[in-house]
């Protein structure tokens, strides 16, 4: 392998679109904060370049990669083995070299559950919007939780179904996620994201109701159209930028056997936002 020829370490992350990932950023501030010797980039993947790029990571000098939509699921069998708990998820969002062999991890189940296990008290019924990798992440982090009842909604039902045949939960069509009864909505869909779906929600506005709690794993804006309906309906949210934090701490322990600084990493996250 390549990596041992080369001091400083080449990492990145692999995705479509990604010009609005705070991941660069965070990671290369983290790698000149630490004095360590490696640089982070972003590597646009449209699908139908994963296969070569996963080639070319063993080729070249790459000391690890971050993966995020739409490549979650499509990277696991190009991956020399899984850890346990990315088999569970059936998603993968961390590449990571081990005694030779290309591994694929999954950090989000980590990202999702801290700031929910912050808050503290019990959820009785949590719905997902959702089902690509990271609504994976997040039905097997409210498993976690102990969660009793999980509904997984989505415009494809088939998508849903394969989630909760894997993980458990109850599968519902798009249309019955309003009449549910969740205490908790997850949003893991790109609505709401920056960029074209910046204006976007996948909940109505007054689907909400004051003590429901709202998470949206979008952080990029930091307040989604999502958060701002579900602030004013009276509800407590919680933004995307924790998880996001914390699942990048756990990568980088990965990659440099180093913690993060995660006090810098939220101050730094917040101000990129901020000043868009």
């Amino acid at each position: 392998m390549l990596n041992n020829f080369f001091a400083t370490r080449l990492l990145g992350i692999i995705g479509h679109p990604l010009r609005h990932s705070l991941s660069p950023m965070l990671h290369n501030a983290m790698c000149d904060a630490l004095g360590v010797d490696a640089v982070y980039l972003p590597w646009p993947m449209p699908q139908d370049r994963l296969d070569a790029f996963m080639q070319a990571v063993r080729t070249l000098p790459i000391h690890g990669c971050s993966v995020t939509i739409p490549h979650k699921e499509a990277v696991m069998p190009l991956c020399d083995r899984l850890t346990a708990r990315a088999r569970d998820v059936g998603a993968v969002n961390t590449l990571y070299w081990e005694d030779g062999a290309l591994v694929g991890e999954n950090t989000d189940v980590t990202g999702f559950i801290a700031p929910l296990a912050a808050l503290g008290g019990r959820i009785g019924a949590a719905l997902v919007l959702g089902a690509g990798g990271a609504a994976r992440a997040a039905v097997a982090g409210l498993q976690r939780l102990g969660v009793p009842r999980i509904g997984v909604a989505n415009r494809t039902a088939a998508r849903s179904a394969d989630i909760c045949r894997d993980l458990g939960g109850e599968a519902l069509s798009w249309e019955a996620r309003f009449a549910w009864g969740a205490e908790l909505v997850v949003n893991t869909t790109p609505l709401g994201m920056a960029g074209s779906n910046v204006h976007e929600s996948p909940w109505e506005a007054s689907a909400f109701a004051p003590g429901m709690l709202a998470y949206d794993m979008v952080y990029n804006p930091l307040q989604t159209r999502f958060l701002a309906q579900a602030e004013a309906a009276g509800c407590r949210t919680v933004s995307g930028l924790e998880m996001f934090v914390q699942q990048a701490a756990a990568q980088f322990r990965l990659w440099t056997g180093l913690e993060m600084d995660i006090a810098l990493a939220r101050r730094l996250c917040s101000q990129a936002l901020a000043h868009g």
